[in-house]
């Protein structure tokens, strides 16, 4: 197995950036999902006119295109570092989905959700550690 490196800046900005396009897909995939014309098609049960309304939505699409950029800058990361080194920093997704969620859906904010999402940081922060 191969040292881990140090941690240069271009590294942690490859991993916040796909951690980030990750997140931002999450909600821009949540908004697709939740148009009134992609919603009707999935509660008629047809599965073509699902597909079809879910394949043709411009947010599902560019959800599915920030995924595809996130795995690519990730495929990055692991060119340069070792996965069990990598790995928890997505962890960090949970964090900044949660408030993208919060600004930009106006999700609520529990008690439960915001101590969980925490512990997550927590864990991750201890992992970088390591």
């Amino acid at each position: 197995m191969r040292k881990i490196p140090k941690m240069s800046t271009t590294l942690i900005l490859l991993i916040l950036c796909s951690v980030l396009l990750s997140s931002i897909a999450q909600i821009v995939l949540k908004t697709g999902m939740s148009n009134p014309n992609v919603l009707s098609a999935v509660q008629s049960g047809g599965a073509v006119h699902m597909l079809t309304s879910i394949c043709t939505n411009i947010f599902v699409i560019g959800g599915l295109t920030l995924y595809f950029a996130s795995a690519a800058v990730w495929l990055l990361v692991l060119a340069r570092v070792d996965v069990s080194f990598a790995y928890p920093f997505v962890g960090l997704g949970f964090v900044v989905t949660m408030l993208l969620a919060f600004f930009i859906n106006g999700e609520v904010l529990t008690t439960a959700k915001v101590v969980g999402t925490l512990c997550i940081a927590l864990g991750v922060a201890i992992m970088a550690q390591g």
